[in-house]
């Protein structure tokens, strides 16, 4: 039989009065891959993990997560998963083993469990030779990787990470980044918000953008840069008046870029990568050969995804607008 998806969403729409912030969301994530949700600041990021998490009802839709509907059945999601927030969630005034025993004990393991489980996952995030400190002499990349540790206690079957690399050094990002491919090979579920579109592409076997409360796309990263032609040919523009005269040219033709910047003098256009493209674009973009005076290929990231299909640069840290910074639950 085949497996049933770690989660599923059908229609979620939730308003904070007249503010619509999900539009009828549809979501699957299959067991034991990383799922990213990218998104511009303000799009429903947040919103939707709240929902998935039992953390916020949904004013229309519905969504089971690990096997239970989320409305129906929130105690059984809640222990089948796990939720670590933008902001670390551990007690300053207690050691790193101390918080990881009281979250084994929170979650139900007797103590020579809690003692066990705390052992393994201080040595799994290097915190071993500091697991007798003050959580508050911690830096900010150990506190996070704490945070985390705290998450995987009594091994939830779904990890819901929001934007959880935010503010770490490039090396303790990397770190994390190991854990979550881990966690994915061991067959845990992770559904990954974040700011960091190089992190989607790294991490995610499926990426969904959600721009305006809906999404607008979904697919594999490869499958998403097919969508603005595989490579990005960038034009830079001798003046203003030369980028205000290609780009009327440009939509004269139909061809849309996927980035442009007067203030930069630069204009990016999907292409395919083939010479006659690169070619055909040029002349397009300039008959006479004097507006621009140089150009590159690149091959399409994540990045073009975004100026294509929600007109930013890049997802934002994440649409708080409806929580509070520091009182959200971290751990669910």
């Amino acid at each position: 039989m085949e497996t049933p998806p770690a989660i599923t969403a059908t229609g979620l729409a939730k308003k904070y009065g007249n503010l619509t912030v999900l539009d009828g969301v549809d979501l699957e994530v299959a067991r034991g891959t990383v799922f990213a949700l990218l998104g511009p600041n303000g799009a429903g990021k947040t919103t939707t993990v709240r929902i998935l998490t039992t953390l916020t009802a949904a004013d229309a839709g519905t969504a089971v997560v690990a096997g239970h509907d989320v409305a129906a059945e929130r105690s059984k999601v809640r222990r089948a998963i796990s939720l670590t927030g933008q902001y670390a969630a551990v007690d300053e005034k207690q050691t790193g083993a101390e918080n990881l025993r009281m979250m084994a004990r929170l979650r139900g393991l007797s103590r020579p469990a809690a003692a066990r489980s705390t052992s393994a996952l201080l040595e799994r995030f290097d915190l071993t030779r500091a697991a007798g400190r003050l959580v508050g002499t911690y830096s900010g990349g150990m506190r996070r990787r704490l945070d985390l540790a705290a998450s995987l206690v009594g091994d939830p079957e779904v990890v819901f990470l929001d934007e959880p690399t935010t503010g770490l050094d490039p090396r303790s990002r990397a770190e994390l980044w190991t854990v979550v491919r881990e966690l994915s090979a061991g067959g845990t579920t992770v559904f990954l918000t974040t700011q960091y579109l190089e992190e989607a592409d790294r991490l995610a076997h499926r990426i969904a953008l959600v721009d305006g409360g809906r999404i607008v796309a979904d697919g594999t990263a490869q499958q998403l840069k097919a969508r603005v032609g595989g490579h990005r040919l960038e034009l830079v523009l001798a003046d203003a008046a030369a980028f205000v005269r290609t780009a009327h040219r440009l939509t004269a033709h139909g061809d849309a870029p996927v980035h442009q910047s007067p203030q930069e003098l630069t204009v990016s256009l999907p292409t395919d990568g083939t010479a006659a493209s690169v070619r055909a674009l040029l002349d397009r973009a300039d008959p006479d050969g004097a507006d621009v005076v140089r150009f590159a290929l690149h091959e399409a990231t994540l990045d073009d995804v975004f100026f294509a299909l929600t007109g930013t640069g890049t997802p934002g840290a994440a649409d708080r607008t409806h929580s509070t910074p520091g009182k959200e639950p971290s751990h669910v």
